[in-house]
């Protein structure tokens, strides 16, 4: 993965500006779900909801935090060839990805991509939900997901996720 060429920040005329309504939310990569979980609860979080992905060669448990509007997403990896365990080992735990809530993914995707963002998924689309994920920044690890829901979803589809875990690893990327 060459993240070096990344994005060409001048050659997106409007930014994410022009497409971005808010932030859907923040992925964090831990070490240990479980004090993790402990550790936002008592600062006021609630546990909303909690899913194990498994890929072809690797794997995440997960868990939703909720603060009024604010969304935490835990990741933990489950072993050596995890997405997240690969990530924490690179670029340390922390901010993994951030979720950004557009209008029309797939236009939003197109006219960034036009305009030099580089992405590492292609639109992975489940029930009410339309995603596709950037190439990271490599100054800081974190990469953009654009996503678009309907009204009536706000959780994560497990489809959604399994392909994202599918993209990643048959590019071998995380």
């Amino acid at each position: 993965m060459n993240n070096s060429e990344n994005v060409i920040p001048g050659n997106i005329p409007q930014g994410i500006a022009g497409y971005a309504r808010k932030i859907d939310h923040v992925a964090i990569a831990v070490r240990e779900l479980e004090k993790s979980i402990i550790f936002y609860t008592d600062l006021g979080f609630e546990l909303t909801e909690r899913m194990t992905t498994k890929g072809s060669e690797s794997g995440m448990v997960s868990a939703v935090m909720m603060a009024g509007p604010v969304k935490f997403v835990l990741l933990q990896g489950t072993d050596e060839n995890s997405q997240i365990t690969r990530f924490i080992n690179e670029f340390g735990p922390g901010a993994q990805h951030i979720a950004i809530e557009v209008e029309n993914c797939e236009a939003v995707c197109e006219s960034l991509e036009n305009n030099g963002l580089r992405f590492n998924t292609k639109i992975i689309k489940g029930p009410g939900l339309t995603q596709r994920f950037t190439q990271r920044c490599p100054e800081s690890g974190v990469m953009l997901e654009f996503i678009e829901r309907n009204e009536t979803t706000d959780g994560f589809s497990e489809q959604n996720v399994s392909d994202l875990f599918k993209q990643l690893e048959d590019n071998d990327t995380f």
